[in-house]
């Protein structure tokens, strides 16, 4: 015989033939020599040697334990002291009874909803977030939610969680913001033959994204050949002369012909136009000597308009002078006074007649 002390949190198992008998609480025991016992400190986590099942069979085990069954569609969350703990998989987890508070709650992960009363930070630990589909909607940003491949709703920004299980979740974002897209580098004939390359700007916002994501497929690309096919079938009716004098007409035109089917993509079109005409090397040659031309002829123009002014200035001022001794008298003076001004001294002999000497050097 010996005796066996049981302290405060402790519990024991007596064993007999390698088999558990039954359970020691706190206290002091004696055994017998083919008796064993092995003393447990119920602060640490349960771990025995024997089998569950057989341990539950023991009288008082279960009254020492928290027993907790944990279905294959469920998750079991653990609080201590109304701390969470850990999360229990499904099967047969056992707890020793001590000093501390637990609780266990479970939640059925059949179902993609997750209970609004589990908290949401506790989502972010690394225990449940095994369990636990996240994703996010930027603020910038719309998603279409698809459940087992059905379309189920339009998620506005946010963190979205769901339980992970045999269900299909799918998210289809797209940015609502304005945007630009560009179509560069577009070879296309004109109707006078000429072969040249347009730079083609266009911006655009998403307004409804059902049309843009449910409705149609790449809906960018389809954008982007609408817009391609428009400008070649209005250019390509269009000569080359016509086209540089009506550049600004030509994004008008292609989004009214265009409205319908930007309208079926879920787009709104704000602004369009083009950015750049790129002419082949010898056309651009035969502008610029056009240019040269134009210039040059407008130039000639001008001149020849003023010297047609200067000669009937003249006209009208012979006439007057013609008309009015005066005048003439007056016009011969202003001449004199110009020379005079070019001459430095003048040196005059003779009789008083001076005036009539300085009026013989200057006038005829």
């Amino acid at each position: 015989m010996k005796m066996v002390t049981i302290n405060k949190n402790e519990i024991g198992l007596l064993i007999k033939n390698n088999a558990p008998k039954r359970v020691l609480t706190t206290g002091k025991y004696w055994i017998g020599f083919r008796e064993q016992c092995e003393v447990y400190n119920l602060s640490n986590t349960f771990q025995s040697r024997f089998d569950n099942n057989i341990l539950l069979q023991i009288d008082g085990f279960t009254e020492c334990v928290h027993i907790v069954d944990v279905m294959d569609n469920e998750i079991c969350l653990v609080f201590v002291n109304n701390n969470f703990k850990q999360v229990l998989a499904a099967g047969r987890h056992i707890f020793w009874k001590n000093l501390e508070e637990y609780r266990f709650d479970k939640y059925d992960i059949s179902t993609i909803e997750i209970p609004a009363t589990i908290n949401k930070q506790l989502l972010e630990k690394q225990a449940l977030a095994f369990y636990v589909r996240q994703y996010k909607i930027d603020i910038s940003e719309k998603g279409l939610l698809f459940i087992d491949g059905v379309f189920t709703q339009i998620l506005e920004p946010g963190n979205y969680q769901w339980w992970k299980n045999a269900t299909t979740i799918a998210i289809a974002k797209a940015d609502m913001r304005q945007t630009t897209m560009e179509i560069v580098g577009q070879e296309i004939l004109t109707k006078d033959k000429a072969q040249i390359r347009i730079n083609f700007s266009i911006q655009y916002q998403i307004v409804d994204i059902i049309k843009a994501i449910l409705y149609n497929k790449d809906f960018e690309k389809q954008l982007y050949m609408l817009m391609q096919l428009a400008l070649r079938t209005y250019i390509g009716t269009m000569t080359l002369d016509e086209l540089m004098e009506n550049k600004a007409e030509i994004s008008t035109h292609v989004l009214s012909n265009s409205m319908e089917q930007i309208d079926n993509l879920g787009i709104k079109v704000f602004n369009a136009g083009i950015k750049d005409v790129i002419l082949p090397g010898d056309i651009r040659d035969i502008m610029n000597q056009v240019l040269v031309a134009e210039k040059k002829a407008q130039a000639n123009i001008i001149m020849r308009r003023e010297e047609t002014a200067s000669t009937r200035s003249l006209l009208n001022t012979a006439k007057l002078m013609e008309e009015n001794t005066m005048l003439l008298k007056l016009k011969e003076m202003e001449y004199v006074e110009k020379i005079a001004e070019k001459i430095n001294s003048i040196s005059v002999s003779g009789n008083s007649q001076i005036v009539d000497q300085l009026k013989q050097l200057f006038v005829k």
